[in-house]
């Protein structure tokens, strides 16, 4: 009996020292949250065509308003791009660098001296991301990765970077299992003896757990069970929000529920000080017939509604407090992607920087200047032969009902008298016609999206 009472003593003490932990967590949280207000930022791919030079890319980044970015690479060109600007970035080391870097204390401290620290202070480098989904991906090098990331933390703590510079994995959302109700999830226990060191590791670096998560797969693989509309965070009644009935705790998007799984996954190994940063989420906007629900639509309203989600600090209904910063996926469609069709067609632009569609984030701060809900005009894209453009215009003038009069000879918009000055005029009637819809412009490839009013001298195009 005597030594159960010490037991039972014990435990609550654990107890009462883990509530203590974890309420000292959350005021720091909320102090921190208090300083640094919650972001989104956007992944950079590069299996794109004719990608921008580094110097444009930064500059594209700077108009758009992108504050944060993250790499899959440390290329250096990009990093030094970015120096002098305000823009915080997360490079990564590759999967095929690992095991050099687990193996060799000196492998990892020079890969910290030539992409980290040569670039300090000039470059804002937020992070390191070691690796992406190693667990999952490449179950191989999971022994290796701790010793990777050990040894790369060391080479920071040496440059003396180590309170400025975090270092994580990311992970995929396979990682959890039974992600809903969210108070039953748990990580999968074969990835344990790997999760935990992980976890404990960034405890004690205050680090962030970096998550790659996806509500489109969710929905995918739950059609009939998960409604779109959760999938999307759009609007709910009451009757259907997903109710944890554990918690009570009431979830009316799918990427809080995925989320909140983390954290309490992180609970049951007793983890209560790390926060989820979510590296990777989006929607794609074109698939092929399986993929039915990427659409340009749909991947506009959950890129919208994430990015003002993310902006009302509302946290999720397990850490109000808590509002996770994302990172979308992605910048560019990467039109060099293997298939399925949707591997290629996840970026909020196309590789010519024109958007794939209109972001409706109006009152979200300044973040991405392509938000378009005002001043939006169709025209022509350049390099388009003549015999493609007269067909499109022929289009719009004819069966798209365009308003093309203006174009006609003797009225203001006749001058310049080319097929791309009128394709452009036709294009943009049609546009504005549609209300901006999405997918009214593009006339199969050859028109686009501008911010750039297209008016000149007397002839005033339809979007003014």
């Amino acid at each position: 009996m005597a030594n159960y009472n010490l037991t039972a003593i014990f435990s609550l003490l654990l107890s009462l020292l883990a509530s203590t932990v974890s309420a000292t967590f959350i005021a720091e949280i909320k102090q921190q949250q208090t300083r640094d207000e919650p972001y989104v930022g956007v992944n950079i791919g590069t299996d794109v065509s004719n990608l921008l030079s580094p110097a444009d890319l930064v500059a594209f980044l700077q108009v758009q308003k992108i504050s944060h970015v993250r790499l899959y690479d440390a290329d250096g060109d990009i990093i030094k791009a970015l120096a002098k600007t305000k823009i915080r970035v997360i490079i990564s080391v590759p999967n095929n660098q690992l095991l050099a870097i687990g193996s060799s204390n000196a492998t990892a401290a020079a890969w910290i001296d030539r992409h980290v620290a040569a670039h300090h202070p000039d470059t804002l480098i937020a992070a390191v991301a070691v690796g992406d989904e190693v667990l999952t991906a490449v179950p191989s090098s999971a022994p290796i990765l701790m010793t990777a990331i050990e040894s790369l933390y060391a080479a920071l703590v040496a440059a003396n970077l180590h309170t400025e510079i975090k270092i994580s994995t990311p992970q995929s959302a396979s990682v959890v299992l039974d992600q809903f109700p969210p108070s039953q999830a748990f990580f999968n226990q074969s990835l344990t003896p790997f999760l935990l060191p992980l976890l404990q590791f960034l405890s004690r670096t205050q680090s962030p757990i970096m998550m790659n998560l996806y509500p489109y797969y969710v929905f995918m693989q739950n059609k009939g069970v998960v409604p779109l509309e959760n999938s999307l965070f759009k609007p709910l009644t009451p009757s259907k929000e997903m109710v944890d009935p554990n918690t009570l705790l009431h979830y009316t998007n799918v990427l809080d529920a995925m989320i909140d799984a983390v954290y309490f996954s992180m609970n049951n190994l007793n983890i209560t000080d790390v926060v989820v940063l979510v590296t990777e989420t989006g929607w794609p906007s074109k698939g092929d017939s399986k993929e039915s629900y990427a659409t340009i639509d749909n991947a506009d309203t959950y890129n919208s509604n994430l990015i003002k989600h993310v902006f009302d600090k509302s946290g999720t209904p397990l850490h109000p407090e808590i509002t996770s910063n994302v990172y979308i996926y992605e910048l560019f469609n990467e039109d060099l992607r293997a298939p399925p069709v949707s591997e290629a067609n996840w970026g909020l632009f196309n590789g010519n920087s024109t958007p794939v569609y209109l972001l409706h984030v109006s009152g979200s701060g300044a973040f991405l200047a392509n938000d378009t809900t005002n001043k939006t005009y169709c025209v022509a894209v350049d390099g388009v032969d003549t015999k493609t453009l007269q067909t499109a215009l022929d289009w719009a003038c004819g069966p798209g009902r365009a308003n093309c009069s203006e174009i006609q000879p003797g009225e203001v918009c006749y001058q310049p008298k080319n097929v791309k000055n009128h394709a452009s005029y036709a294009f943009d009637s049609y546009y504005q016609k549609e209300g901006k819809s999405a997918g009214s412009c593009d006339f199969k490839g050859v028109a686009m999206i501008t911010t750039t009013d297209p008016s000149h001298g007397s002839c005033i195009f339809p979007g003014r």
